[in-house]
């Protein structure tokens, strides 16, 4: 279902789970967030069974309408994915036998190059759009191609569709990029990159939904050259930039080949003022000690793709290692690298991904817990697309960015309905947050809300009474 462009005052009635920190969760069983029509959280109330006598407490809500949880389910933060390919949704779960370096020229650059068809680049960006906010995906950081008018597609849709996205132009012009797909020149990388920024800018000017973003591949996809012509565009453009650090052993091995001055892969960004508060570095598993210390120094924030780093054998990034030197981090599906477009998924896959890795160091320190992994799905993820203030949890004045999700009900008979996770009637608030972790996926996921716009929807959402 595409979006709903109409705001009224709405009140969401019934359960409703979010991040306090990063260790706990509130549940609440039965209350209410009131949003008005810009999209705002007025009101948070808790143990509210009377939505008349809520009503009547301030004349201005008396006709506003209602959503109610049907059965069990709660609202819960949007998810915000902090790395992904658009370009790279069909590959989906295609990864061959190869390596980083040989999947990117096997299926990446291919798929990517033919974006220049604008027709398949709708069908595409339309489907792919439409498929993360089906998962509960309200904020996207979006890679798209070396093509402007296919970027610029990218953020039309987005607008329209009225999820929250970060679209950026990937730039690349070194060798290591195909000669059909790649930047002419340092020049035309700037160049095309300036406009396709000023068009994003001028299509949402206030940056409410669609926001520019800065994207040099990776370091070596790009010269010297080029990297320091995108950092000073950055600069000069005061945009957010996104790229890989640190993915494979191999990778990190030839970008010390083609840096050879550089002390390590984060020094090469870092020389070339690509390190910045606003910098979003997806992966970091093989990251020195002194290198995330640089990365801790200049703000720049991490996306942790767990299942990309298992599906291409990257490896097992520390997040725990990470989480206690301070760094802000979020989940990113990285598709097509990831096998899912699903943030929730994620969640379970960088549970699984941490628990190998207490295996490997034989200590139960590396574990994150379900709370944890949660807190990355959207305050942290929050933080590190600079939406910190304004979504990833339920408060007064930030924005209701929400998705509902109702669990199924087993019957007398053991019946299933509405999806893959039971519920028999006993389990506890924590216990259904836990089973809809653990077992969930987009039939949960009956309605979605970003800034109080419906933006997708499900047959078996009631809508507003």
């Amino acid at each position: 279902m595409a979006a709903s462009a109409s705001i009224w005052k709405t009140i969401y009635l019934g359960s409703f789970v979010h991040s306090q920190t990063l260790t706990e969760l509130e549940i609440c069983r039965q209350g209410a967030i009131g949003v008005d029509e810009n999209g705002v959280i007025d009101f948070v109330e808790k143990n509210i069974s009377n939505i008349s006598e809520l009503k009547s407490k301030d004349s201005s809500w008396q006709d506003a309408k209602t959503v109610k949880i049907p059965g069990n389910g709660f609202f819960f933060p949007g998810f915000i994915d902090t790395h992904t390919h658009a370009p790279q949704h069909p590959n989906t779960g295609l990864f061959g036998k190869t390596t980083l370096l040989d999947w990117l020229q096997t299926y990446t650059f291919p798929m990517e190059s033919s974006f220049k068809d604008l027709d398949r680049a709708d069908r595409i960006y339309q489907n792919f759009v439409a498929r993360t906010l089906s998962h509960g995906t309200t904020t996207c950081a979006y890679y798209a191609t070396i093509h402007v008018p296919a970027t610029n597609l990218l953020a039309n849709i987005c607008l329209k569709r009225g999820q929250r996205a970060l679209v950026g132009r990937v730039c690349m012009n070194s060798d290591l990029s195909p000669e059909y797909y790649r930047d002419e020149s340092v020049e035309s990388s700037v160049r095309d990159s300036k406009t396709s920024i000023d068009y994003i800018r001028s299509i949402d000017p206030a940056g409410d939904i669609v926001k520019p973003i800065i994207t040099p591949r990776f370091a070596p996809s790009c010269t010297a050259e080029c990297l320091t012509a995108i950092g000073q565009l950055a600069a000069q453009e005061d945009t957010f930039i996104q790229t890989h650090i640190s993915e494979n052993k191999n990778e990190v091995a030839l970008v010390q080949e083609l840096f050879p001055t550089s002390k390590s892969y984060t020094d090469v960004y870092d020389t070339h003022s690509l390190l910045t508060p606003k910098t979003i570095l997806a992966h970091a598993v093989h990251l020195s000690p002194e290198e995330r210390r640089t990365i801790l120094e200049r703000g720049s924030k991490i996306s942790h793709c767990p299942a990309s780093n298992t599906a291409i054998t990257s490896g097992c990034s520390p997040i725990r290692t990470l989480i206690n030197e301070g760094h802000t981090i979020g989940l990113g599906t990285d598709i097509s690298g990831g096998f899912h477009p699903s943030i929730l998924d994620n969640v379970r896959q960088a549970i699984w991904v941490s628990r190998h890795l207490s295996i490997q160091i034989q200590s139960d320190a590396a574990k994150l817990s379900t709370e944890e992994a949660l807190y990355l799905a959207t305050r942290g993820g929050a933080a590190v697309v600079g939406l910190e203030d304004k979504v990833g949890g339920f408060e007064v004045g930030k924005e209701f960015d929400a998705q509902m999700i109702v669990l199924g009900e087993v019957g007398d008979e053991g019946g299933i309905e509405a999806g893959p996770v039971d519920v028999f009637g006993w389990e506890n608030g924590q216990e259904m947050v836990e089973k809809w972790v653990y077992a969930g996926d987009d039939r949960n996921t009956v309605a979605v809300w970003v800034r109080g716009r419906l933006v997708h929807a499900t047959r078996k959402f009631k809508g507003a009474e």
